[in-house]
């Protein structure tokens, strides 16, 4: 987890989930907020799945977010980001959040995601080329576009002292379509994919 915020006098950090990818707005009116969004994903390597797949070199998306707040404490959530580097491919994710907090002193959010992909980003995750069936043993299998997977994330924050603060994160994704029917997550993988985050916090010029 890593992020930079600032705010002015009395006023709490703007709240951001923890799946959210890097980005501020440019617009910000009437709940409605827009902007550029960058998210960074680390090497897929042959030996982290287990059998002789294609290496995936780390990945940054560029792209857009947008958020409508109904209200101060429920969040409407979509991102639409494009790989630059690791593939090429579209990935579209959407979620809400429902928001509890007590200023800065504490935070908690939860709330649903649902991710889509096409099929170059699909390809270069889950497809089995006829190469890389000779060298794992796997069937051929093209993984084509669509819902990638669902699930749900829980955030919370704490602050410890004035300056201070802990930040902790659970996701819980359920893959579907094409990415859980490809034989690299069927033998060597989990349909149920889970992360989690634990994080200290520093607020400077209190």
């Amino acid at each position: 987890m890593f992020d930079i915020d600032r705010t002015r006098g009395d006023e709490p950090f703007e709240f951001e989930a923890a799946d959210d990818s890097f980005g501020f707005n440019l617009v910000n009116s009437g709940g409605f907020e827009f902007g550029p969004a960058v998210s960074l994903v680390g090497k897929r390597k042959s030996k982290e799945v287990g059998t002789a797949t294609p290496n995936v070199d780390r990945i940054i998306e560029v792209g857009a977010f947008a958020n409508y707040w109904l209200g101060e404490n429920f969040r409407l959530h979509s991102e639409v980001r494009r790989g630059v580097t690791g593939h090429e491919g579209w990935e579209v994710d959407g979620g809400a959040d429902v928001v509890w907090r007590d200023g800065d002193k504490w935070l908690v959010s939860l709330g649903p995601r649902v991710t889509w992909a096409d099929h170059k980003f699909h390809d270069a995750y889950f497809s089995v080329t006829p190469a890389t069936s000779l060298a794992t043993g796997l069937p051929v299998y093209e993984a084509n576009g669509g819902l990638e997977s669902y699930g749900a994330t829980a955030s919370g924050e704490l602050a410890l002292t004035q300056r201070w603060g802990l930040s902790l994160y659970a996701k819980y994704e359920r893959l579907t379509g094409d990415a859980a029917d490809s034989p690299i997550v069927r033998q060597y993988g989990s349909r149920d994919q889970f992360s989690g985050g634990l994080a200290l916090s520093y607020t400077f010029g209190r």
